[in-house]
C-alpha cells in the first residue's frame, strides 16, 4: 500500500485528490493546521463521505520541526504540497503571510522531504497566476511569468524552488501549472462560487442581485476533479517535470454568471450590480493555457465542460440553501 502526504488536505483540491487517492488503494495522511475552527475544518471532506478513510496530522507549513516530524513519522511515498494562502485578494492585505505560507511554506517541505524521505515524490501546486500579465497570448511551460499579485509571486518562489530542489538534490519534484479550477467544494469567496451561491439565493428569494467586479476578466476554468487525476499522473512518471494543466478555452465572468443564471431560468442582466471596490489593485485580464504536454506525456484530458461544472455548483448550492432553511 503507497502512502501519501497532502498538506492543504481540508481544501477543494486536497479532498479531492484525498477521495482519488483512497480510490486507488492509498494509505492516505493529511497536514492540519491547529485552529479554533478545527471542528468544521474537514467539511469538504465529509462531504465527498471520506471523513473517516484519511489520517490527519497536526502541522504547520512555516513550522519546519512539524513538517520534519511528519514525514520522518509518515515515510510517504508521495508529498502533495496544495496547502497556502490561496485567495489572491488577501494576499494584498495580507502579503507577508502570503509570501511565508505560500511560498516559503513550500520550501520548507521540500526540506523536509530532502531530509527525512528523500526517494518520495513530490508535488508542488504551482499557479496560472504566475502568469499574470501575459506575455504570450496562450501559456505554456516556456511561457515568461508576469505575476501580478503578492500570491501569484510566492508562488513563482514556490514553483521555482521546486525546480531547484529537483536540479540541485535530484528530488523527483514536479510542479502543476494549474489554470482555474472549481467545484461545488470551491471556497465562498472565489468569484465561481460566489456567482452560483448568489444565483442559488435569488432562485431560492434569498437575495435580489448579486455584487461582482471585473466580470470581463477572462479564465480557462476546469474542474477540481479532473486537475487532481493530473497531479497523481505526474507523480507516476519516471521522470519528475513541470505541467500546465488547462482546457484551453477561456470565457468572460459575465459569460459564466449568464451560465449560472441561465440554468436557473433567471436573466443575470437583471440581477448584476458591478461595485468598483471588487476590482483587484491589478487585474490579470485574460489567461488561457497550452496543455499539450500534459496530454501528451500524462495522456490526460479534462473531461467536465464549463457549462457541466456550473451546472453541478449551481444544484449544489440550491440542495445546501434549501436545507438551511
Amino acid at each position: 500500500m503507497k502512502k501519501a502526504l497532502i498538506t492543504g488536505i481540508t481544501g477543494q483540491d486536497g479532498a479531492y485528490l484525498a477521495q482519488l487517492l483512497l480510490g486507488k488503494g492509498y494509505d492516505v495522511h493529511g497536514l492540519v493546521r491547529r485552529s479554533s475552527t478545527t471542528d468544521v475544518n474537514d467539511v469538504r471532506l465529509r462531504w465527498l463521505g471520506i471523513a473517516q478513510d484519511v489520517r490527519l496530522v497536526d502541522g504547520d507549513l512555516a513550522d519546519l520541526s512539524s513538517l520534519l516530524r511528519t514525514v520522518r513519522t509518515v515515510q510517504p511515498d508521495e508529498v502533495y504540497n496544495l496547502a497556502a494562502q490561496s485567495f489572491v485578494k488577501t494576499s494584498w492585505q495580507q502579503p507577508l503571510l502570503t509570501g511565508a505560507i505560500t511560498g516559503l511554506g513550500c520550501a520548507n517541505m521540500l526540506e523536509a522531504v530532502r531530509i527525512e524521505k528523500p526517494d518520495a515524490h513530490f508535488y508542488q501546486a504551482s499557479s496560472s497566476e504566475m502568469y499574470g500579465l501575459v506575455q504570450e497570448p496562450l501559456q505554456s511551460e516556456s511561457t515568461p511569468f508576469y505575476p501580478r499579485s503578492p500570491y501569484a509571486a510566492a508562488k513563482l518562489y514556490a514553483h521555482w524552488m521546486t525546480v531547484n530542489y529537483r536540479e540541485s538534490f535530484g528530488l523527483h519534484a514536479s510542479s502543476g501549472i494549474l489554470f482555474n479550477h472549481e467545484s461545488p467544494l470551491r471556497g465562498i469567496e472565489f468569484v465561481t462560487r460566489k456567482v452560483t451561491d448568489g444565483v442559488a439565493r435569488i432562485k431560492l428569494g434569498l437575495a435580489g442581485n448579486l455584487r461582482l467586479g471585473n466580470i470581463d476578466a477572462k479564465r480557462d476554468w476546469g474542474h477540481a476533479r479532473d486537475y487532481v487525476k493530473a497531479m497523481w499522473l505526474m507523480l507516476q512518471q519516471q521522470i519528475a517535470d513541470d505541467y500546465v494543466v488547462a482546457t484551453g478555452r477561456t470565457v468572460t465572468v459575465r459569460d459564466m454568471c449568464r451560465i449560472a443564471f441561465e440554468h436557473c431560468g433567471l436573466a443575470a442582466e437583471e440581477h448584476l450590480v458591478i461595485d468598483p471596490a471588487l476590482f483587484r489593485p491589478a487585474e490579470v485580464d485574460v489567461l488561457l493555457g497550452d496543455a499539450a504536454k500534459a496530454k501528451s506525456r500524462l495522456g490526460w484530458e479534462p473531461e467536465t465542460s464549463l457549462e457541466d461544472m456550473i451546472r453541478e455548483m449551481v444544484d449544489a448550492d440550491l440542495k445546501r440553501l434549501s436545507a438551511s432553511r
